[in-house]
């Protein structure tokens, strides 16, 4: 006995999405068999961002040229969108075209969509986006078409969380690597290179006492050298282990920075670090947020240790209403933010991630006035 046109739909669907491919790839396969199954031309998938919630087209499928060629027109909210985001979608639905943002806007009687419906994308209680359906016939979608759809978005589901997932466990394995990496600079380059400094230094030593003013010049370019390419080494450890956090909160990880810059500044750095709104284990921020100011910060610090000629700066991280704010000050030599070239002290690239994370950044300095930098980032609800 041949399987129903349903379970058939459904095997052809799961063998989609179970293929060793770019989860795009598998969203667009799986737009195609579920669309070809109801009948219907056209489809799209939007993606929730897993730290702000913003919608991302992710797969379409044969969009009317008055959304394909208007890319403006698939982005932002919509009526589905909204509606799933506050709860009230639970299955497969038929949506009145008129109530929709999108396809209301559409006045081409040509390509104008009049049958839609979505379905929610989720696992749990966790809102992973939604997979639409729509044609240009005028009808509606049966109960058994909307259950087919219903379970053809929980196929979906399994298939986005999975691929959320093996992602997550990459990101830990690089971090894993990140790690090992670090440890293999400081055990054995860092440590060479430490050996090798304090060598060249009672050699400059003895070279001073017995006059040897040649000999001298030379082990001075040597050790200048040393301790340059040591100091590199020990930021490239940094570098390394900050880019997980190594599973701690933002507090926690500056204040770890802040340490090891303290034993490694050559002359020494007092750094302050302060923290205002935080709960007693650093609060729970958006890991890209947490990592953005992270990085902030480690250029700010060294940044007051290279060229600021800075002995104290202090670091504030307050948590306040709706937003997380990042302060370094420090009292180095300063600059006249007008007159440094873009490109200088790295403002490109902390104004830049500010930028991603959706904040500001903000410098204040002035010759020999010391420097300040303030940064605030936003925190959606989900945060």
């Amino acid at each position: 006995m041949p399987p129903s046109p349903e379970l058939a739909t459904l095997t052809a669907l799961a063998r989609a999405l179970s293929r060793p491919a770019d989860l795009a790839d598998s969203l667009q396969a799986a737009l195609g068999t579920v669309s070809e199954a109801l009948g219907l031309e056209t489809g799209w998938v939007w993606l929730l961002d897993e730290e702000t919630a913003a919608p991302r087209l992710a797969a379409t499928r044969a969009l009317p040229a008055a959304l394909r060629e208007h890319p403006e027109a698939m982005h932002g909210d919509c009526y589905c969108l909204s509606t799933f985001r506050g709860g009230d979608l639970r299955g497969a639905a038929n949506v009145n075209v008129v109530w929709c943002s999108r396809l209301s806007k559409l006045v081409d009687d040509s390509t104008h969509l009049r049958c839609h419906a979505s379905v929610p994308l989720a696992a749990g209680e966790r809102r992973l986006g939604m997979l639409n359906v729509a044609s240009a016939d005028w009808r509606v979608l049966s109960e058994d078409e909307l259950s087919l759809l219903t379970t053809a978005g929980a196929l979906v589901s399994l298939a986005v969380e999975r691929s959320r997932l093996e992602s997550a466990r990459a990101w830990g394995l690089a971090a894993e690597e990140r790690n090992r990496l670090a440890r293999e600079i400081h055990d054995t380059i860092a440590q060479s290179l430490a050996a090798l400094t304090m060598q060249l230094e009672a050699a400059d030593a003895r070279a001073e006492a017995q006059g040897d003013r040649r000999l001298g010049e030379a082990v001075s370019r040597a050790l200048a050298l040393a301790r340059s390419t040591l100091d590199e080494a020990r930021r490239s450890v940094l570098d390394l282990r900050a880019a997980p956090l190594e599973g701690r909160s933002l507090p926690r990880a500056i204040e770890q920075l802040a340490a090891e810059m303290r034993e490694t500044s050559v002359p020494p750095l007092l750094i302050q670090v302060s923290t205002n709104g935080f709960d007693a284990d650093g609060g729970d921020l958006p890991a890209a947020v947490e990592v953005g100011l992270y990085r902030i910060a480690q250029q700010a610090l060294a940044n007051a240790a290279r060229h600021a000629e800075a002995r104290r700066v202090s670091v504030l991280i307050a948590r306040e209403p709706g937003q997380v704010r990042l302060c370094l000050e420090d009292d180095g030599i300063g600059f006249d933010p007008a007159a440094v070239p873009p490109g200088r002290f790295g403002l490109i690239g902390m104004r830049e991630r500010a930028r991603l994370l959706g904040g500001t950044l903000a410098v204040g300095s002035r010759a020999g006035g010391g420097a300040a930098i303030q940064v605030v980032v936003p925190l959606g609800s989900a945060s």
